[in-house]
């Protein structure tokens, strides 16, 4: 179950009518099988009973214009309803070595056949995507996703003579849709075991090449085979006569 907040951190360049639109977009697009279909529902009410405690308070602290209790029941004017997954950072946490080069695997291959289909997933963080029971990584918050071909992904320039390394400055203009992959390792690689997994099958979507050769496929209009189940599930070609 998911609700818009009323007042959406500052960090995160939206508000709640854009949200909207984006899963809207996710609603009518190809979602190739790695976006997890999106109900949405108004006015729902549910027991009060049926929450944890202190959790109405905190619906109602961040979304008073979409919760409304009156006596035991409890109202949500406007809510999205996705399938139950299992968070992806929470899967890594307590992974064993198996599991782990699996998870991050179909992690990469999520992105990979998003960009196919022309949807860059934006928030990149593990806790954005979940694994369903079948072991299939699909993406599911898409409050940051954009259209593959309205970024602009960038490889970070080398730093002009004499700048200070312990700047906190950037030396280097930077755009609302600039995307630089290579920062992907700084925020998502911290744990070894995980980056080892990630760089042994996607090192190289921590490069700008990739993706721009991703867009220009797109441009292109190449349509790529995106499948949503394992090799072992399809039917094996007839044995030669």
């Amino acid at each position: 179950f998911k609700i818009i907040k009323d007042k959406i951190a500052a960090s995160k360049d939206t508000d709640q009518a854009r949200v909207k639109q984006k899963y809207a977009l996710v609603k009518h697009h190809d979602r190739a099988g790695r976006m997890t279909d999106i109900l949405e529902y108004s006015d729902v009410t549910l027991p009060r009973a049926r929450f944890a405690p202190g959790l109405v308070e905190e619906l109602q602290s961040l979304a008073p214009t979409q919760v409304e209790v009156e006596g035991d029941w409890v109202m949500i004017r406007h809510m999205y309803i996705e399938r139950r997954m299992r968070p992806l950072n929470m899967v890594l946490e307590h992974a064993d070595d198996a599991t782990r080069e699996h998870a991050i695997a179909e992690y990469g291959n999520a992105i990979r056949e998003l960009a196919a289909v022309n949807i860059f997933a934006g928030d990149l963080l593990f806790k954005n995507f979940g694994v369903t029971r079948y072991g299939r990584v699909v993406f599911y918050d898409y409050d940051e996703i954009e259209y593959l071909v309205d970024c602009r992904f960038r490889t970070i320039p080398p730093p002009p003579p004499g700048f200070d390394d312990m700047s906190g400055d950037v030396w280097y203009p930077v755009g609302q849709l600039d995307v630089f992959p290579e920062e992907f390792e700084t925020f998502l690689l911290t744990d070894t075991r995980v980056r080892s997994a990630f760089m042994a099958f996607h090192a190289d979507l921590i490069t700008a090449q990739w993706w721009q050769d991703a867009q220009s496929a797109v441009r292109r209009g190449n349509l790529a085979e995106v499948l949503s189940y394992a090799a072992t599930a399809r039917f094996a070609p007839p044995a030669p006569a």
